[in-house]
């Protein structure tokens, strides 16, 4: 393809992914490292016939020509990084120095906002992944082992999970986790415990999200994995099958290694999903047991207070644990896409 060619044939990429991506990234960047400016006060005399007193006003003439003279706000640098509402550089080194075992500072560590929120943001991940790809390819097997005539059914109901709406579902899966839902009902009486509750419990809440996680997700890569079976090479299935291959040996050999690229896609979009995990927090109402990256800039956005510079490093934190999530699986692509060139 010519160079023209290829410019013309790219340009419309190429201006989508600069509007759509990369300009918000500088902007949220920028946003992080400055903080709007804030009121010009002045003291004003006011006299009355009862007498003068001194009232504290905005002085709106200085504050719009601040806010004429530095445009972009005041600048922070990195501080909001590092205060303690985010990364809190000087609470983990006072946290440090004061701790005598890794126990005493791992708890301190978890009592600071951002490092909770990370806790539980890494734990869903990497719980809510493996099993996604897991159950997902278990279910793809099963499912096109089954007879033909019963095999549309079946990939129909598999979808639905996959198919409502995320905060819909987890405000169904919530009920039914209330002491008077259908499943907080059951453990109450199969544990003969009246005042067992899943949502008064840090812990009972984190499987409710986990589990939820996996159950929505996992039509995706069952979808994916599906797909993927239609297209196996036959003649290595018979070949193997008159080797004496079994089932399972068949599975690992054959089907496992054919589908490994589709389980790299399935691995890069469940890794981006689930760490911006976000929609069970707010459908949970779990926000007093687990909060995430993505309800920290919620939160930060919401109310009448918004903190633009806070949300906005929250933002640009996500990214970068994205992008180091990311890492393994591009690095494993690239070495795969090298091998066959």
């Amino acid at each position: 393809m010519k160079h023209r060619v290829f410019f013309w044939f790219f340009l419309p990429t190429g201006l989508a992914m600069f509007f759509f991506i990369a300009m918000p990234i500088i902007s949220v960047v920028s946003q992080s490292i400055f903080t709007p400016h804030e009121a010009v006060l002045k003291t004003v005399k006011n006299c009355d016939p009862f007498g003068c007193k001194e009232v504290i006003s905005i002085d709106h003439e200085a504050t719009e020509n601040l806010r004429q003279e530095q445009p972009f706000g005041r600048f922070v640098g990195l501080g909001i990084y590092f205060d303690r509402g985010h990364l809190a550089i000087n609470e983990i080194a006072g946290a440090w120095s004061m701790s005598d075992s890794w126990t005493v500072f791992f708890s301190k560590l978890g009592n600071l906002p951002f490092y909770r929120a990370m806790t539980f943001t890494l734990t869903f991940t990497f719980v809510v992944t493996p099993m996604v790809i897991g159950l997902g390819l278990l279910i793809a097997l099963t499912v096109n082992a089954l007879h033909a005539k019963i095999r549309g059914l079946v990939i129909f109901f598999s979808l639905l999970p996959f198919v409502i709406t995320p905060l819909i579902g987890a405000l169904v899966l919530f009920w039914m986790i209330d002491s008077r839902g259908i499943l907080g009902g059951a453990l109450q009486w199969l544990l003969s415990d009246p005042n067992l509750s899943l949502k008064a419990s840090t812990g009972l809440m984190w499987t409710s999200l986990i589990i939820y996680g996996i159950w929505h997700a996992a039509p995706f890569a069952f979808v994916i994995f599906y797909a993927g079976l239609q297209t196996l090479p036959m003649d290595q299935i018979e070949a193997a099958e008159i080797d004496g291959a079994t089932r399972l040996q068949r599975i690992r050999y054959v089907v496992i290694p054919h589908l490994m690229p589709l389980v790299t896609f399935v691995a890069l979009i469940q890794l981006m999903d689930n760490f911006r995990v976000f929609e069970p927090i707010v459908g949970f109402n779990a926000a007093a047991h687990a909060t995430s990256l993505s309800w920290f800039i919620y939160n930060d956005l919401g109310g009448e207070t918004r903190q633009l510079s806070s949300a906005s490093a929250s933002s640009v934190l996500t990214i970068v644990g994205v992008a180091i999530l990311l890492i393994p699986v591009l690095l494993r692509t690239w070495r795969d896409f090298k091998s066959k060139v």
